[in-house]
């Protein structure tokens, strides 16, 4: 099992290289099922594996001119401020026994689990569809304060996505970023891996005191989806980014449906 997770861990990176996001949904369920981590634990290494390795895609597609850091720059001074706060004041003084619903005993791994799974059918759903394409170049982008706020209140959203659960929100960032700031979707990929670093690595910085971490075996994953995302990043010069998302997307949908069905009904 320990190999099999090895092998998803450069997959991680292979999917930040390729779609710009859904690193971050493959991680938790990683982490919780195949090295037996709790959801809590998951969500925090997650945010580390997945800032560290985005951040060197972001580098990557910055050097090649696929990364329009300026336009994001609501998104990303709103998200992780977001994450920072939800990290470090909220999650950590949650309870663990939520109460009873319907004859279940609700505990916060066991929510945190179950939201994960919602999140990661809606990802799904989000990579399935067809993506929207620019209507503008980016020479000819003019942004009004209306556009800045919605971009701002994205931000937040996603802030509270990736505190909450650990994961990036590319699948919430790369539309927003082709439809509000009408990016090309290689530029909408790259400027969404930064976003996601920053994100991530201030979210993981919020939980510093609150988590014991194996150091040594979160480098170990760490490194082999960075190898992941470089691979990624050349195959995307030569493999369709929109057939793979939505190989990817069923995928995603029946890893979400299986915590459900897991986390429910074979307790």
């Amino acid at each position: 099992m320990e190999i099999l997770g090895y092998i998803l861990a450069a997959c991680i990176g292979i999917s930040l290289g390729l779609i710009g996001g859904g690193g971050s949904i493959l991680t938790v369920p990683l982490l919780v099922y195949g090295f037996h981590l709790s959801p809590l634990t998951a969500t925090s290494y997650s945010l580390f594996i997945v800032g560290v390795t985005s951040l060197i895609g972001a580098y990557s597609n910055y050097r090649r001119g696929y990364a329009r850091i300026t336009l994001a720059l609501p998104l990303g001074v709103v998200s992780p401020l977001t994450v920072f706060v939800v990290r470090h004041y909220i999650v950590p003084h949650i309870p663990g026994h939520l109460g009873v619903l319907a004859g279940f005993e609700v505990t916060k791994d066991g929510l945190t689990m179950m939201l994960f799974a919602l999140l990661m059918i809606m990802a799904s759903v989000s990579m399935l569809k067809k993506q929207p394409v620019a209507t503008q170049t980016t020479e000819q982008q003019t942004q009004t304060m209306n556009d800045y706020l919605v971009i701002a209140l994205f931000g937040l959203g996603i802030g509270c996505v990736t505190g909450f659960l650990g994961a990036g929100g590319g699948f919430l960032m790369i539309p927003a970023l082709v439809l509000l700031l009408k990016l090309p979707m290689k530029e909408a990929v790259g400027t969404s891996l930064f976003i996601i670093a920053i994100n991530s690595l201030v979210g993981f910085l919020g939980d510093i005191g609150h988590y014991h971490i194996h150091w040594g075996f979160l480098l170990t994953i760490t490194s082999i989806a960075i190898v992941g995302i470089l691979i990624g990043g050349q195959l995307s010069k030569g493999i369709s980014s929109e057939k793979l998302k939505k190989t990817f997307g069923w995928f995603v949908l029946l890893m979400g449906t299986y915590i459900i069905v897991k986390e429910v009904f074979l307790k």
